[in-house]
């Protein structure tokens, strides 16, 4: 009750939340508990770069990433708190991303980096293989 108190505080006019805190925490259609990592990919200079939005997470502590069968799985637990005087708000979760890799990736040459909340990961092409090959077809005729 108290925390439907001040979000009416916070909007006098409506009793009403605003559209962003009907949706914080909802999962959007997944069947797990665990929250969907934002991510952003691109080609740069023969590698596949993927970047995920990851603030106050320790890396060190709090994320792995894998490689397996040409699938990279980010994954990631955070716990933060904020505190003030009459009030202490905190957030908390699981959060999981998987993306496969382009056939030419060096899987075991992954690099991963991580500043200002942004995970980067970098996934080196083997540029002189090829994406496709065609395949004969034997048979009677």
């Amino acid at each position: 009750m108290a925390g439907e108190m001040s979000k009416r505080a916070r909007h006098p006019f409506s009793q009403w939340p605003d559209f962003s805190e009907w949706l914080e925490g909802f999962p959007f259609g997944r069947e797990s508990a665990e929250q969907y990592i934002r991510v952003e990919e691109f080609d740069e200079e023969g590698s596949h770069v993927i970047q995920a939005e990851l603030p106050g997470i320790d890396p060190a502590r709090d994320a792995e990433i894998t490689v397996v069968d040409g699938v990279l799985t980010i994954k990631a637990e955070r716990s933060e708190e904020h505190r003030e005087k009459q009030r202490s708000e905190f957030r908390y979760g699981s959060f999981t991303r998987s993306i496969p890799l382009p056939s030419q990736a060096r899987e075991e040459d992954v690099r991963a980096t991580y500043a200002d909340g942004i995970l980067t990961v970098t996934v080196p092409m083997d540029i002189t293989r090829p994406t496709a090959r065609r395949i004969e077809i034997s048979g009677k005729q």
